[in-house]
């Protein structure tokens, strides 16, 4: 597991654009041998990725988490990409096909990935956050999610935006997470932006040709900075942090939070001409 310090809504300004890249942007999530895992300080997140192909992987404990098992002391939302797949959590066996998810709560001992076909393996977003209370580990199913419409032809931002893990929703300690896509022909994700200081937000990009990108836009509304990020990676933004995104082609995002308010509404609006 790799330790990601973050900057703070000062010094980012006098970053390069590979001081940003190694602050802020996770790549190499998806390999088909291990299961990669970042820590970073925004609310003790733990991000990772796990493709499964010939054999099962196992949700080890790394040293530095000084716990038991994984989820001794934390909760863990999943989204798989890729093909279809399954996870056993505590001998419990559940089948995910591209697009669903699974919550897993406080205190289950054992994880493992599989994937149906090695050909296309699934592919597992692993968002993890502190639990202080136990919810039951539930599935949530793509096409049982009602979506929310959100922008405009006109806006260029024409979305659909898919509430997984919420408090209207599958329950969690106070991990929030859920999947946007893009309508064709809109480019603009969380255009107007919003910080939120309440929780820090994590983005997982996906669903993006290998030769095009998204250029996500993040730092303090009077001072912003830029991201180039390819099919898979994972961008960390901090509360003081906009976080939007424009892409040069069809794209999805998973979004994911955690801090102390789990009210989705809960933002504060930056208007497009006060951005510098």
């Amino acid at each position: 597991m790799k330790h990601i310090l973050t900057s703070d809504s000062q010094r980012y300004a006098k970053m390069s654009a590979a001081e940003l890249r190694a602050g802020f942007l996770l790549d190499s999530l998806f390999s088909h041998e291990n299961i990669h895992l970042y820590w970073c300080d925004l609310d003790r997140a733990i991000v990772g990725g796990a493709a499964p192909t010939g054999r099962p992987l196992q949700l080890l404990t790394p040293e530095a988490m000084r716990s038991d098992f994984f989820l001794q002391r934390r909760e863990l939302g999943v989204l798989n990409i890729g093909g279809a797949g399954s996870i056993t959590v505590d001998g419990n066996h559940y089948d995910l096909s591209n697009g669903d998810a699974l919550y897993i709560g406080l205190g289950c001992k054992s994880v493992t990935f599989s994937s149906a076909a090695a050909k296309d393996p699934a592919k597992y977003y692993l968002l993890s956050y502190p639990a202080h209370a136990k919810f039951p580990t539930s599935f949530i199913r793509r096409d049982a999610v009602t979506p929310m419409d959100l922008g405009s032809p006109a806006g260029s931002n024409q979305r659909r935006l898919y509430k997984y893990i919420h408090p209207d929703g599958v329950k969690s300690c106070q991990l929030v997470m859920g999947v946007t896509r893009l309508d064709p022909g809109s480019v603009w994700n969380t255009m107007p932006p919003h910080t939120h200081l309440r929780r820090s937000e994590i983005y997982l990009y996906f669903d993006l040709p290998s030769d095009a990108r998204v250029i996500h836009l993040m730092g303090r509304p009077d001072e912003t900075r830029h991201l180039m990020v390819a099919d898979g990676e994972v961008v960390l933004s901090p509360p003081w942090s906009i976080h939007a995104g424009a892409g040069t082609s069809a794209y999805s995002f998973c979004w994911g939070m955690g801090g102390e308010n789990q009210v989705f509404t809960d933002m504060d609006g930056v208007a497009i001409a006060e951005l510098r």
